[in-house]
C-alpha cells in the first residue's frame, strides 16, 4: 500500500477508505506470516496487532441501519480478531492464513461494488453534464 498523505485521506470517500483499510490488513496478515517464518516474534507481534487494529476500526465504522450484513460483518470482525490474538500467542502462521482466507473474499467483493459505484457515478455525471449543455442551449 502506497504511502498518502493526509491530504489525500481526506480526500477519499469512506468507501474508499475501507478498501484501503482491507489492503492494510491483508498485508499486514501476510507480512506477519512472513515474520513467523523468519522468527522474527517482535515484528509479528507489531504486524499482528496492527490487523487487529484495523478489524476493530473496520468494525466501528459499520452502518447497522445497513441491514443484517452490517451484524453479521461486525461477527465476522471480532471471530477474526480472536484468531488473530491466539494466533498471536502461538505464534502459528496457519492462523493467520484462515483469517486471510475470510478476508480476501470481502475484500474483493468490496472492491468490485467500488468499481460498478465509479462506473455508474460516471455516467450519472455524463448525463447531468449534457442535461446541463442542453439547458444551457436552450437559454441562450
Amino acid at each position: 500500500m502506497d504511502l498518502l498523505s493526509e491530504e489525500m485521506l481526506y480526500q477519499k470517500s469512506s468507501q474508499e477508505l475501507t478498501a484501503l483499510l482491507y489492503e492494510g490488513l491483508i498485508m499486514n496478515l501476510e507480512e506477519a506470516i512472513e515474520c513467523i517464518k523468519t522468527k522474527n516474534f517482535m515484528d509479528t507481534n507489531k504486524k499482528i496487532q496492527k490487523a487487529n487494529d484495523i478489524l476493530e476500526r473496520l468494525g466501528v465504522g459499520l452502518k447497522y441501519e445497513a441491514g443484517p450484513i452490517a451484524e453479521q460483518l461486525d461477527t465476522l470482525y471480532n471471530y477474526m480478531a480472536n484468531l488473530l490474538i491466539e494466533a498471536n500467542l502461538r505464534k502459528d502462521p496457519q492462523i493467520i492464513q484462515n483469517v486471510l482466507k475470510l478476508v480476501q473474499p470481502i475484500a474483493e467483493a468490496w472492491n468490485e461494488i467500488l468499481k460498478k459505484q465509479v462506473h455508474t457515478q460516471s455516467n450519472v455525471t455524463k448525463k447531468v453534464l449534457a442535461y446541463e449543455n442542453n439547458i444551457m442551449r436552450k437559454n441562450f
